[in-house]
């Protein structure tokens, strides 16, 4: 797989503020992406947002972060809401570091004390997180202005985005050249497939931060959304949201999502991994493990509007996070103030933390060989 980035359109054409990619008759379907300016940031560099549409789905992409701006479902009536939680400008992207909506990299999740060893070799990352490294440290993937390249193949219609991370980027190893490909297929899923190469041994958790809320962002609490996991163990955690390295098991506990509940059903437990987390904030150990192919594993849904969300995966892992240190400061785009558990995560990853817990499935990518993962979201209505 070819990681370096492509040049479609050259000279003069790239600067244009809608970008136009292909035959006239794949222009002529009106799925072709467009891009507009967003922003600029303080060193004159300019951020785009690319606008896709296809099979009833609305996407919005910042090249900033390759953060998803918006993403747009009708509900059982029809009616159209962005449920992805945001913000309406650069700056607040910049400024404040909730993730919305953002690519996680190197290293989604976090690793006890920013250490890690790799043949031997000892590393210290960038620590932003108490005195753990969080999301890849303070400069992660998430504030980094990516490469991004439009796409109409056949009946599906994307971006490819590209970014590369120099040798000892936030205390890393190895040059990664990555490459994240965001499709939108004529039903509607959104397919994320992520690819990684180094240049030395490195560790690497690719993941996609979106923080959602079927009702529509904005909307208020997430917590009557009714969820479900296919996991029979989770992985507990110490005060600092670290793994300890137990698989547990869900069953008789809060973290049991076998069978579809509201996420606030339980929320509230006095059970101590709600306490350290304020909430859900864990790594559920999927049945399936690591598969080839995308396997289905969670299923949301929001029974005021009807919408539901279906994930599948090829990871082993699952990051649920209910949101729970939205705490009022922040505004969305359309004006509404988000509060505790007013967007949850589901982040498809590697186990957090896998770098120091040689009991977990690795993390560890050589010269030679490519990182790849894939996650797929499929949107419904429900009566």
């Amino acid at each position: 797989m070819e990681l370096n980035r492509r040049t479609v359109i050259a000279g003069a054409a790239a600067g244009l503020a809608a970008t136009t990619l292909g035959s006239t008759a794949e222009a002529a379907t009106g799925r072709t992406p467009s891009r507009r300016l967003f922003g600029t940031l303080a060193d004159g560099t300019k951020v785009h947002v690319w606008s896709l549409a296809n099979g009833g789905t609305r996407l919005k992409v910042l090249s900033w972060g390759g953060v998803v701006q918006s993403l747009e479902i009708p509900d059982r009536h029809g009616r159209y809401r962005n449920v992805s939680l945001g913000f309406g400008t650069i700056e607040e992207y910049v400024a404040k570091t909730p993730y919305f909506g953002a690519l996680i990299g190197r290293y989604g999740n976090r690793i006890g004390g920013g250490r890690f060893t790799l043949d031997g070799t000892s590393y210290q990352v960038n620590v932003n997180d108490g005195v753990n490294s969080l999301h890849g440290g303070a400069q992660g993937f998430d504030k980094r202005v990516w490469d991004v390249e439009p796409f109409v193949k056949g009946s599906d219609v994307g971006l490819y985005l590209y970014y590369t991370s120099v040798d000892g980027e936030m205390g890393y190893p190895g040059t990664l050249k990555v490459k994240v490909t965001y499709t939108l297929t004529r039903h509607g899923d959104w397919r994320i497939d992520y690819a990684a190469t180094t240049t030395k041994t490195t560790v690497v958790n690719l993941t996609s931060h979106v923080y959602w809320n079927l009702a529509g962002e904005g909307s208020g609490s997430i917590h009557d959304h009714e969820l479900s996991v296919a996991a029979a163990r989770y992985t507990p955690v110490d005060s600092g949201l670290i793994p300890t390295g137990e698989l547990a098991k869900v069953a008789g506990t809060p973290f049991d999502f076998r069978r579809a509940k509201a996420v606030g059903r339980d929320i509230r437990t006095a059970h101590p991994q709600l306490l350290y987390g304020k909430g859900f904030d864990h790594n559920w150990v999927l049945d399936k493990g690591i598969t080839a192919q995308p396997v289905p594993v969670a299923t949301l849904r929001d029974p005021s509007s009807g919408r539901a969300l279906g994930i599948a995966t090829t990871e082993p892992g699952l990051q649920f996070y209910s949101g729970n240190f939205l705490d009022g400061t922040l505004v969305g785009p359309g004006g509404h103030v988000y509060r505790q558990g007013d967007g949850l995560c589901l982040e498809t990853q590697h186990f957090p933390d896998s770098p120091n817990k040689p009991s977990f499935p690795s993390t560890t990518l050589r010269p030679g060989q490519t990182y790849r993962t894939t996650t797929v979201h499929t949107f419904s209505t429900r009566g």
